[in-house]
C-alpha cells in the first residue's frame, strides 16, 4: 500500500511539473476569442488544482492579464488602475474582457462594411466610365 501511494505521489508531482510549465507558457493567440482563451487557462488551472496545486483565483487573474494579445493592452491598464486585482474574480475579469472584445469586433465589422461598400462604389464608377468612353471612341471613328 505504501509503495502504491508513493508511486501516485511521484506521478502526481511529475504531472504538476508539466502543468506548471504549460501554465507558464500559455498566451492568448491572435484572433482567439476571450472565451476560448479563458477555457484553455481554466482547463490547465483546474488540472493543477486537481493534482494538489494551490492555484488561487488571483494567480489565474494575473496570468490572464499578463498574457492577453496587444489589442487588450489599454484594457488591462484600465482594469489594473480601476480595480483591486486581489479581489477581482475570474468571472468579473472575463465579463469585462468580453465586453471590450465585442466593441473591437463591432468596430472591425463596421470598418469592413465601409471598405466593401467603398470598393463596390469605386468599381461601379470605373465600369461606367470605361463603358462610356469605349462607346464614345467607337462612334468617333
Amino acid at each position: 500500500m505504501k509503495r502504491k501511494f508513493q508511486g501516485n505521489v511521484r506521478v502526481q508531482h511529475v504531472q504538476l511539473q508539466a502543468l506548471r510549465q504549460e501554465f507558464e507558457v500559455l498566451e492568448m493567440k491572435v484572433g482567439e476569442s476571450v472565451s476560448d482563451y479563458f477555457s484553455r487557462v481554466m482547463l490547465v488551472a483546474n488540472n493543477m488544482r486537481n493534482n494538489g496545486e494551490d492555484m488561487s483565483d488571483v494567480k489565474v487573474v494575473e496570468k490572464i492579464l499578463r498574457s492577453l494579445t496587444e489589442q487588450f493592452n489599454y484594457v488591462v491598464c484600465s482594469i489594473e488602475e480601476s480595480k483591486d486585482i486581489d479581489t477581482l474574480t475570474i468571472d468579473e475579469l472575463q465579463s469585462s474582457l468580453i465586453v471590450h472584445e465585442q466593441k473591437f469586433r463591432k468596430k472591425d465589422n463596421l470598418e469592413h462594411v465601409l471598405k466593401v461598400s467603398l470598393e463596390e462604389k469605386l468599381a461601379t464608377r470605373r465600369k461606367g466610365r470605361s463603358t462610356f468612353r469605349g462607346q464614345g471612341r467607337g462612334r468617333e471613328r
